[in-house]
């Protein structure tokens, strides 16, 4: 008996040892996850995209800027001229919080001194922060990185000699005060089901064609390699839009999840999203060998649309070169345009720079796809 099995471990193991594309997934799998978590995923969000509306233009709020950027948990990269013009950058998504400094800020610093040497400083009734914070709340972990800036103390950029802590800078979250996570999750939940299933349902497609020897009367039919590509695409296209539906209408009814943007666009961002990642699929289907290593392959993409999207973990805090990657994944940008118009009511036009990235996605699977289905049997 016990040669009998060392029999068949052999050959199973000489089999894998033939089978290089689920050697190597075995190998690359584990490795990648390691780097992911080990370097490019960081909870502590620091640099984050800020602007800020100076109306003061005086030496505190020249100095409070400076000590807020010296914590590093914010990097200043824009300048606003008031507070709508800020509210909107906000909207877009092109910063995360906004400073604003009012044109009495010297005053109110004064004011601040002279409470924090009193011990009932936080009940003095008109008691007016320094500065006030405008953050996109809809990120919850990014949110409470920057709401612990509101206790930066004042002394750290005036006075030294202040005895109690006072309230010094205001936070306002706006899109998600209450800082309910799954108000933040539902709509990146969109990007992380569809990923897998269009990913999924695709990637088997041409393999399952091959393995079922369907594929012989495919190569004798007059039909493109293109049209053959977006005619697997195509019928996917409904069933991704069947699962929005399901998630976004189950996360209102039971989670409460606001939808504050138009249907309409975020429609015209599914479609670009389903369609970049179903061409995802149909390249992975001309690479793979079988249906097994198309799955094996699946997950390789599965996992850093999960952890480098921003889905759990923010974009902002990763270093760049895991930047870059996920750049190159679908999920990373309808991360961004579906957050930006169910839970802050932004426009297409607003998140241009996903939806190209998308249609630039979606041509190049669509021609690599094309380009590696090859009409003949060998």
């Amino acid at each position: 008996m016990f040669n009998r099995i060392l029999a068949i471990m052999s050959k199973e193991l000489r089999q894998l040892a033939r089978d290089r594309m689920t050697f190597g997934l075995i190998v690359m799998i584990p490795l990648i996850q390691l780097m992911l978590f080990g370097y490019a995923i960081n909870t502590d969000a620091r640099q984050l995209p800020a602007g800020v509306v100076d109306m003061a233009q005086s030496s505190a709020s020249r100095s409070l800027i400076q000590a807020t950027e010296a914590s590093q948990v914010v990097q200043f990269t824009r300048r606003y001229s008031n507070l709508p013009e800020a509210e909107a950058a906000i909207t877009r998504g092109e910063v995360k919080a906004v400073l604003y400094l009012p044109p009495d800020i010297d005053r109110r610093v004064q004011l601040l001194q002279a409470a924090s040497r009193q011990r009932d400083a936080r009940e003095q009734p008109g008691l007016e922060p320094a500065a006030q914070w405008l953050v996109d709340g809809s990120d919850t972990m990014v949110a409470s990185s920057l709401r612990a800036l509101r206790n930066m103390p004042i002394q750290a950029f005036m006075d030294q000699d202040f005895v109690q802590p006072v309230p010094n800078l205001e936070v306002v979250l706006y899109f998600n005060p209450e800082q309910r996570t799954v108000v933040n999750i539902v709509p990146g939940l969109l990007g992380i089901i569809l990923t897998m299933t269009m990913v999924l349902f695709t990637s088997a497609a041409i393999v399952r064609e091959r393995e079922q020897g369907n594929i012989e009367f495919l190569i004798t039919t007059p039909v493109h390699p293109l049209e053959l590509m977006l005619g697997k695409i195509l019928p996917y296209v409904f069933v991704g839009f069947v699962q929005i539906a399901i998630i976004l209408g189950a996360g209102h009814a039971i989670f409460g999840v606001p939808v504050r943007g138009g249907l309409d666009a975020l429609a015209v961002a599914a479609l670009l999203f389903i369609c970049a990642s179903l061409t995802l699929g149909l390249v992975i289907s001309t690479i793979a060998k079988t249906q097994l290593q198309a799955m094996q392959m699946t997950v390789f993409v599965l996992l850093p649309s999960i952890l480098l999207s921003g889905f759990l973990f923010p974009y902002e805090a990763m270093p760049r070169p895991a930047q870059w990657i996920a750049e190159v994944l679908p999920a990373t940008h309808f991360m961004r345009m579906s957050r930006g118009i169910i839970l802050r009511d932004a426009e297409v036009v607003s998140l241009q720079y996903d939806a190209i990235a998308l249609i630039v996605l979606t041509v190049l699977g669509l021609m690599l796809a094309s380009s590696r289905f090859s009409k003949r049997l060998n």
